[in-house]
């Protein structure tokens, strides 16, 4: 399940506004790459919409079935908004309503042997 946790309003190329629903993922427990240690976090992405401001904002707080997972691309630079450090990232977070459970994956690989 992913939550709606804000509403961002954009410009498209014609200067025309559109708003993005801001979704969060549910907790997960990662282990430090520097330190080792573990952390809880969640991952957040963004997704527009063809809502209106007011109408986008009426659905934060609600929660929809899906996932936000890693999904590989070409390397891009990203700045740490709190550190400003550059790092480099080859993955974008994408919301996937549908994503497969393990029981699919597997039968699929056994479907196709």
């Amino acid at each position: 399940m992913v939550t709606v946790i804000g509403v961002q309003t954009r410009k498209n190329s014609q200067n025309e506004e559109f708003s993005l629903l801001v979704l969060q993922g549910g907790i997960e427990v990662v282990k430090s790459k520097q330190t080792g240690k573990q952390y809880f976090t969640a991952k957040k992405t963004s997704i527009p919409s063809t809502f209106d401001a007011v109408t986008a904002q009426s659905f934060v707080g609600s929660k929809m079935p899906g996932i936000i997972e890693k999904t590989p691309c070409e390397p891009y630079d990203f700045t740490i908004k709190e550190t400003g450090e550059v790092v480099e990232l080859d993955y974008i977070l994408q919301y996937n309503a549908s994503p497969n459970t393990i029981e699919e994956t597997v039968m699929a690989d056994f479907e196709m042997a």
